[in-house]
């Protein structure tokens, strides 16, 4: 089960722009998990009644249920609207319309308070804890946030990472957390706050992957072309979690292969504009790019 929101998401980048396309958290979340066969996929989110049936549709034919999406009659829903500079690594929030997301109080159903997995997407630190006060005893809750809530709601951020057993952050926002610099001493300290594992994602630079004294790196497969990164942090948590709920193994040798997992997914989602490649992917295409990480990774080294 993942929350977050789905939203309308206008994107420009040195590539082109669009219109209002489909996107939000939840959205990139669901749809990488849904490439991993037999597992149970719910998301936990809100919507206006200005969201096509045409959206919807897609969450149905990828297995995604959307019981717990709630619709405002009369309500907007969220939109987010970003420029992304030519390092692709920076971008401008150019509009945000929280919309129906202002009153979001969540309600997960009945048939997800048990889940095994919860996936808690960047979202109010007020909303992530309600989810958490809901579900009975997963055996694993991943927790994603950013900067802004560590700016605006730091206190309530602490309350909700004491009770995750993983926390996803960027390279910066671990630093910011944690106040400091080295990325293994920002993850001991994190480690600390209550998270057994941290998961720093570097971008086109790869992630780490910390456990007590342990450490592991998996780096970023090299694109040609990346066209837009919107949702690649939300697809590689879609990917690290979906691998985890099906193998049912969340041991730290099996959350390494699910870092490589949600990397392979995170790849693909770049190279097109917001969801669109993620829609079109076929599975000798994920197999194939799979191999390309194996061969990445995989070396002797002769210490003789």
């Amino acid at each position: 089960m993942c929350v977050g929101t789905v939203a309308f998401d206008k994107i420009e980048t040195p590539f082109g722009k669009t219109d209002k396309i489909l996107g939000g958290a939840a959205t990139y979340i669901a749809l990488s998990a849904s490439y991993f066969k037999n597992i149970d996929i719910g998301i936990v989110s809100v919507i206006g009644d200005d969201f096509p049936q045409t959206y919807l549709d897609i969450f149905d034919r990828y297995g995604i249920n959307t019981e717990g999406l709630k619709t405002i009659e009369g309500g907007k829903t969220f939109f987010w609207s970003g420029l992304y500079h030519n390092d692709m690594n920076t971008r401008d929030t150019l509009d945000t319309q929280l919309n129906v997301l202002e009153n979001f109080n969540p309600v997960v159903p009945d048939q997800y308070t048990d889940a095994d997995i919860v996936m808690l997407g960047n979202l109010h630190p007020a909303v992530q804890l309600s989810v958490i006060d809901q579900v009975k005893q997963p055996k694993l809750i991943i927790l994603d946030t950013m900067n802004f809530w560590m700016d605006t709601t730091y206190d309530l951020l602490l309350d909700v990472i004491a009770k995750v057993d993983v926390i996803t952050i960027n390279d910066e926002e671990a630093r910011q957390l944690s106040g400091e610099y080295s990325l293994v001493k920002a993850a001991r300290k994190i480690n600390e706050m209550g998270p057994n594992y941290v998961v720093i994602k570097k971008g086109e630079h790869g992630a780490l992957l910390f456990f007590n004294n342990e450490m592991f790196f998996a780096p970023a497969l090299p694109l040609e072309e990346v066209f837009d990164p919107t949702g690649a942090g939300d697809t590689f948590a879609g990917g690290f979690a979906g691998y985890l709920t099906q193998t049912k193994d969340i041991s730290f040798k099996n959350m390494k292969r699910a870092i490589i997992h949600g990397s392979n997914l995170a790849s693909f989602c770049v190279e097109k504009f917001g969801t669109e490649k993620m829609l079109e992917l076929e599975e000798d295409e994920i197999l194939e790019r799979l191999s390309n990480f194996e061969a990445l990774t995989q070396f002797e080294i002769n210490l003789s």
